[in-house]
């Protein structure tokens, strides 16, 4: 029975490396599978997803107004794929996550969903929302925080390291412009220290 999962975590926790190796493990045993990632993240190449140890594969894109379930149905058209991958997840929105959850219960193709849960101000993206809220397996890729606890929040910084509080939802950058964080330590990054006394 096909399912849609949805595997979310901070920044630099592995979560394109996963995928690469999910899809990796179908393909090894003769089953094609079908990579999709966002048309706006464009860091590794257009149309193509690495992971940050120098692992990648080519994929289709996607954009806001990209019809999901027309989409994979055309791909599943031209050959049987055994799993839809998606990577950077968090660029969804809710018509799209609607759209694969189409796929799952009406195509019968299991849906692997891989991105982000929150963005640098502590807010769900809005196609993790969504994912939070259909999906039929969820699952939390880990990382930690300098301190040694898990990480689960996300700071964006200036080129001088100083967390930044306001800006766009979306700004596409990797190491150089985001540290993930344990909640006390992006509380404090944040200026939310807790009143003493």
């Amino acid at each position: 029975m096909a399912k849609l999962h949805f595997h979310y975590s901070t920044m630099n926790a592995g979560k394109s490396t996963l995928l690469l190796q999910a899809a990796h493990n179908y393909n090894e045993r003769g089953m094609d599978t079908y990579l999709l990632t966002a048309a706006l993240d464009d860091r590794a190449g257009t149309g193509r997803i690495a992971s940050r140890i120098g692992v990648g594969q080519p994929a289709d894109t996607f954009a806001a107004d990209t019809d999901l379930f027309a989409l994979i149905e055309a791909r599943m058209a031209r050959g049987r794929i055994a799993c839809a991958f998606l990577d950077e997840a968090q660029f969804l929105t809710e018509a799209q996550v609607w759209q694969l959850a189409r796929v799952v219960d009406d195509l019968d193709l299991p849906v692997m969903a891989y991105g982000l849960r929150v963005d640098f101000r502590g807010q769900l993206f809005p196609g993790s929302a969504a994912l939070l809220a259909l999906a039929d397996v969820m699952r939390e890729v880990r990382t930690i925080c300098h301190c040694g606890r898990m990480a689960t929040m996300v700071v964006r910084q200036d080129a001088e390291g100083r967390a930044l509080r306001e800006g766009a939802q979306v700004q596409v950058g990797g190491n150089e412009t985001y540290v993930s964080l344990c909640r006390r330590h992006w509380r404090e990054a944040m200026g939310d220290r807790p009143a003493s006394g």
